[in-house]
């Protein structure tokens, strides 16, 4: 029997054919993710449906040295579920389903593959709040969704997926299960060991399952569409708006003058609803209603803005359809493949008083390196994250790839932010990691890395190198 017919084997002891795949039987979904930048050919994919066998299906791997990459919703943005060949695909799909929801502790448990919008659902259901909300709920994965740190529209409010998570339970790399479901906000107790794996991206163990935080159901939101006077005022109304609404402000959305006027004018079906729509816009949300900020003082602040300058105008939803065509504004981004290729995207962080200076400067430099350049800018600028998206016309195999990466994160570099904002670093990131950590930090990831996954069996060559 030959290592890798032993190796399949002891695969097949372990979980029983029910949750294992192998040759032929691999389907393509496993083999690459929703970009399809490329295609890999897995030695096999595990199914387990339980935490026990996920436990079994590692400890032969780790007895083997098998590299595994684990799977969720393969919704990623930045390569960290996409497959080597010859690895073991690890899916969680049937890890699925809510286990618990306590109403008094204000949280629920959940298995690590129950799609974020399922999660949304149930919570609503028990008159309660999941804050956490992406464009790919109906795909994304709740242990994708904590193993990369997830952000989203409301951040700004209620902090990103590491503030909604109260418990874990992980399977290390040797199989050793640890189970740790807690469900109090306070637990001083030691190390918080859940952190560690939180925005680890599958690199120091496999989520199983999640004791997730619950808020209270808002009773009621407010969507407003601004037009800012210039640039410059973002800053000045962002601090109005936090001074006013509080912990009412659920969004701050910003967007650019040509990222707004390409969303309504190019993309079918969203309408601008100011006279130009070569504005720099800002999209809020806030909590109204009883329990949040009284309708006359909305529009006391939006008056206050406009007579100080900072806006032109503003529309207030006046329905939920009206709100849902407001937010499409913001969030037409699966039309760029369609309308704007090729191009490169961009998730980064900046100090927020600086946001407007980085956009011009970039703006500016690659209009000089490359005459033909278009660059989008928009994001959730309320918790200092910039998505930025560049086209440069022309075949998609002279498009400038890498010249317009070095450009976008030697600025961010410059002005002391990110070049991961809420994606994660996966591979396609991995040669920037250091324009954003100290290599101080990036060995203390390595002696984390090696003490729980000596092997180095666990999502290898994400993150960082060896």
């Amino acid at each position: 029997m030959s290592m890798s017919d032993s190796f399949i084997h002891d695969l097949r002891q372990a979980l029983g054919d029910d949750q294992l795949l192998v040759h032929e039987q691999i389907e393509p979904r496993y083999k690459t993710d929703w970009s399809k930048a490329s295609v890999c050919e897995p030695v096999a994919v595990v199914r387990p449906r339980s935490t026990e066998a996920v436990s079994a299906a590692l400890k032969v791997c780790h007895a083997h040295g098998h590299p595994v990459t684990v799977q969720g919703g393969m919704t990623g943005l930045v390569g960290a579920s996409q497959a080597n060949d010859g690895d073991v695909v690890m899916s969680l799909e049937f890890l699925n389903g809510v286990q618990e929801i306590d109403a008094t502790a204000s949280c629920m448990t959940v298995w690590a593959g129950t799609p974020l919008q399922l999660v949304q659902e149930a919570a609503q259901a028990a008159g309660l709040y999941f804050a956490v909300d992406l464009g790919a709920r109906g795909s994304c994965q709740v242990g994708g969704n904590i193993a990369t740190n997830a952000g989203g529209n409301r951040v700004i409010r209620y902090g990103m997926m590491r503030e909604q998570v109260l418990g874990l339970e992980v399977v290390l790399a040797d199989g050793t299960i640890v189970t740790s479901l807690n469900k109090m906000l306070k637990n001083n107790a030691g190390y918080d060991v859940k952190q560690l794996f939180i925005g680890s991206e599958g690199t120091l163990g496999v989520i199983t399952r999640a004791v997730l935080r619950l808020h209270a159901m808002p009773t009621e939101t407010t969507t407003v569409l601004c037009a800012l006077a210039h640039q410059d005022a973002m800053v000045s109304f962002l601090r109005r708006v936090r001074s006013m609404a509080g912990p009412s402000l659920l969004a701050f959305e910003v967007m650019w003058p040509d990222f707004f006027s390409f969303m309504t004018e190019r993309v079918p079906g969203n309408v601008s609803p100011f006279e130009r729509s070569d504005v720099m816009a800002v999209l809020l949300e806030v909590a109204t209603g009883d329990a949040g900020l009284a309708n006359d003082v909305l529009e006391g602040l939006l008056e206050s803005a406009l007579d100080a300058g900072e806006l032109t105008d503003a529309a207030i939803a006046q329905s939920g359809k009206q709100a849902d065509a407001f937010w499409r504004i913001r969030d037409s981004v699966s039309e760029f493949p369609l309308l704007f290729a090729p191009y490169a995207s961009f998730d980064v962080s900046l100090p927020i008083q600086s946001v407007c200076e980085f956009v011009t400067t970039l703006k500016s430099q690659l209009a000089k390196d490359m005459a033909c350049a278009q660059s989008l800018f928009f994001g959730h600028i309320g918790d200092s994250n910039l998505h930025i998206v560049v086209h440069v016309p022309g075949p998609r195999q002279t498009f400038p790839k890498d010249a317009i990466d070095a450009a976008v994160y030697e600025l961010v570099k410059q002005y002391h932010g990110s070049v991961s904002a809420e994606h994660g670093i996966g591979t396609r990131k991995k040669p920037w990691l250091g324009y954003s950590r100290s290599p101080a930090e990036i060995e203390v990831m390595k002696v984390i890395k090696k003490a729980l996954d000596p092997g180095q069996i666990l999502n290898r060559g994400r993150v960082i190198d060896f």
